[in-house]
């Protein structure tokens, strides 16, 4: 019978096999204090992380997989420091092992400020890599002694091989306005057993739907954190299955180069950073361009009761905001906040998105919460952020998207007067709501909706922006899907495990008369062409277009409007319903090559009202140029004269639920009307092949029940 090994006896077994990794040239030097973090060299390893307030610092290496220390390195501050830089350089050894930090600050005589935990193994802010979390969904082993769900996973930084071959692979640059964004899950796109993939949940198997992408026709892949987060901190249960929930999305970000591990489906050391680049390499090569979605405002570490990971045991003053007594500002709702503008989190965020454009070759950034990024020290809001002009401004990232959500979680609301400094664009959140509620027939909303299609120059032309600052949608994975949009006029959170007080409470949803899925045919129709008039308004707009995974097919959450810990086939998008609602694929992706078809949908610059010439819009109601902007009004028409060799394109809108008829503008012969889209038509007639529109005979068009209709003029 083997008995099991003592503490000793494993410190012992994992130095040796340190010591096997490393060679016998092992050396500690002196090291230097740039770059931060571990910088593969000349002959070996060079190590540099701050802390201004520590005393003292242990550098901590382990074999792989290995729970004790290889050894732990005492850090000499009069040999491995410079300024508040700590730094080493291991002579003789590669990559292939694991590290960490221990800092602690003796005496300590506020350690409601400085957080120094000398037993906490903390994480390299600067890592490449982690290790811990390469299994998803795997929690570490609950210490003796200890109850509940709480994770213990332990996290240790690693050096990755940076070799890759990119081939031939070149940056796409395409412009903003002609891009049509697809914002996806890397776990959630592929992990139902439906998906058919060798590899569910992994950027190898999202890999493997890069054909659907392109048959669907979209330009640019949108997805959801790829920086390491726990996904099994979650303590809370199911309430109907008693199932652990998970941290599904990833909007507690540990480290912010570290791709997540959890998501590979190559194991190893730096499985994570090579898959990662493979994926952003084939997507490239299919001509589909890379934005990751950032969390620079807050970190998975909590508040004053959470877990010390890295950046509280090393400067918490420094990375977060904090009040008098300590207590973590929490202007995210996630427990605290990070200091985005001081200069050492600016260098960090600017750093990461330097090394995300550089070495992984993304193309743009969606920064999740932005207006934080624009608060001061004590969060104030400033007029003048330096990290989002110093974002701005940064060369490498001067052909890089950048999209912020333009709002937190404490109320901040910056719509259209977010810092831009010339290139910030915004999810447009004014979009998704003035569109919502003119489908469900509220009144007052013609005028609005009429400056919605044009671009929201109310929102971006003051600041000199054009129509493709504005990232328009209906849904995003925050909220329902347009399926659900259609179906529920309450969320349905319970599963969540929160009594449903999670998730917004106004959706500007309508039901069509029944709530849930089951419905009687007629509901089911009207909801079909509910959906159809949500994505033909989006897809027609000016601005940059933007659709939630699955809605092209109907997915539904059930009613979820806030499914981040939904690791199940609520978030998982089911491939079943390709088959079942293929006229919606097929409704989709014939807007899509439409609007790639029509330089008229995707102007650099706000066009003007028509006076007299065919260069700019003519509005329109049920008859010519005599649009209703009545409080009452449901119907509008706008036409957009032909640029160049484009089409004319004439797009009634009738949220009335009565017919109208309305009066078409007469076009220059020889040019006649066609119809494109009718969405009051029954499937497939509801919309043509672009190009191969049917003319239509009649000077007049009659206008169903909440629908809308798209001629071309050609």
């Amino acid at each position: 019978m083997q008995t099991p090994e003592t503490s000793g006896q494993a410190r012992a077994r994992a130095r040796q096999e340190l010591l096997d990794l490393f060679g016998d040239d092992f050396e500690l030097r002196r090291g230097q204090p740039t770059p931060l973090g571990a910088t593969p060299m000349r002959g070996g390893v060079n190590f540099a992380v701050v802390s201004g307030e520590a005393t003292s610092v242990r550098l901590v290496l382990f074999a792989p997989g290995r729970e004790e220390p290889a050894v732990e390195l005492p850090l000499d501050p009069r040999y491995n420091r410079t300024g508040d830089v700590w730094h080493a350089f291991l002579r003789g050894v590669d990559t292939g092992f694991e590290y960490g930090y221990r800092a602690e600050r003796e005496p300590n005589p506020e350690p409601h400020l400085h957080r120094f935990d000398p037993q906490a193994l903390l994480v390299d802010p600067y890592a490449r890599a982690l290790s811990g979390g390469e299994v998803w969904g795997e929690p570490a082993p609950t210490p003796p002694g200890t109850t509940g769900f709480v994770s213990r996973r332990r996290w240790r930084s690693r050096v990755p091989r940076d070799e890759f071959d990119w081939g031939f692979e070149t940056p796409i640059n395409r412009h903003l306005a002609d891009s049509i964004i697809y914002e996806a899950h890397v776990r959630s796109f592929t992990a139902h057993p439906s998906s058919g993939v060798a590899h569910p949940g992994t950027y190898a198997g999202l890999i493997e739907k890069i054909p659907y992408l392109q048959e669907l026709g979209i330009t640019a892949l949108e997805l959801l954190p790829v920086t390491e987060f726990d996904e099994t901190e979650m303590v809370r249960v199911n309430p109907y299955t008693g199932e652990r929930l998970r941290d599904l999305w990833g909007y507690q970000p540990i480290g912010f180069f570290a791709p997540k591990a959890g998501y590979a489906a190559s194991a190893g050391e730096g499985g994570a950073v090579a898959e990662l680049k493979r994926l952003v390499r084939a997507l490239h090569e299919a001509g589909i361009e890379v934005i990751l979605d950032m969390v620079f405002n807050h970190t998975g570490e909590g508040d004053e009761r959470g877990r010390t990971l890295s950046f509280r045991g090393l400067e918490n003053p420094t990375y977060y905001m904090l009040d008098a007594g300590g207590r973590y500002l929490n202007f995210s709702g996630c427990g605290n906040t990070l200091n985005c503008n001081h200069p050492r989190m600016r260098s960090l965020i600017l750093e990461s998105l330097r090394y995300w454009v550089t070495e992984a070759h993304v193309d743009g950034f969606r920064f999740d919460l932005a207006s934080i990024l624009g608060r001061g020290r004590d969060g104030s809001v400033l007029s003048d952020p330096p990290l989002l002009e110093r974002i701005a401004a940064e060369p490498v990232l001067a052909h890089t998207k950048l999209i912020a959500e333009a709002w937190d979680a404490a109320g901040l609301y910056q719509v259209g007067s977010f810092p831009s400094f010339g290139r910030w664009a915004e999810w447009n959140g004014r979009f998704r709501d003035d569109v919502r509620r003119f489908v469900k027939s509220d009144a007052g909303m013609v005028r609005l909706l009429a400056t919605r299609l044009c671009g929201s120059a109310d929102l971006y032309r003051g600041s000199g922006r054009a129509p493709y600052h504005s990232v328009n949608f209906i849904t995003s994975h925050d909220g329902f899907t347009l399926a659900d949009l259609v179906s529920y006029n309450a969320k349905h959170n319970t599963a969540n495990g929160e009594a449903s007080r999670d998730g917004q409470d106004d959706n500007q949803s309508w039901n069509c008369g029944e709530e849930g899925e089951a419905a009687s045919p007629r509901t089911r129709a009207l909801r079909a062409r509910q959906v159809k008039n949500f994505a033909t308004l989006l897809l027609i707009s000016q601005g940059v277009p933007m659709i939630l995974a699955g809605d092209e097919m109907g997915r539904t959450q059930l009613g979820n409007n806030n499914a981040y810990c939904q690791d199940n086939e609520i978030s998982w998008v089911d491939r079943s319903l390709l088959e079942r609602n293929r006229e919606l694929f097929r409704f989709f992706s014939r807007l899509i090559r439409f609007r790639k078809a029509h330089p008229s949908l995707r102007r650099r610059a706000f066009c003007e009202e028509q006076l007299g010439g065919r260069t700019g819009i003519a509005w329109h109601g049920t008859r010519c140029h005599a649009p209703d902007w009545t409080w009452d009004s449901r119907s509008l028409a706008l036409q957009l004269c032909g640029r160049g060799e484009d089409d004319e394109i004439y797009v009634a809108m009738n949220a009335h639920w009565e017919g109208h008829r309305f009066e078409l503008p007469p076009l220059p012969s020889p040019r006649t009307w066609r119809v494109f889209v009718d969405t009051s038509r029954p499937s497939p007639q509801e919309i043509e092949e672009p190009g191969r529109e049917a003319p239509w005979p009649d000077t007049t068009y009659p206008l169903g029940p909440r629908s809308v209709v798209v001629l071309v003029g050609r």
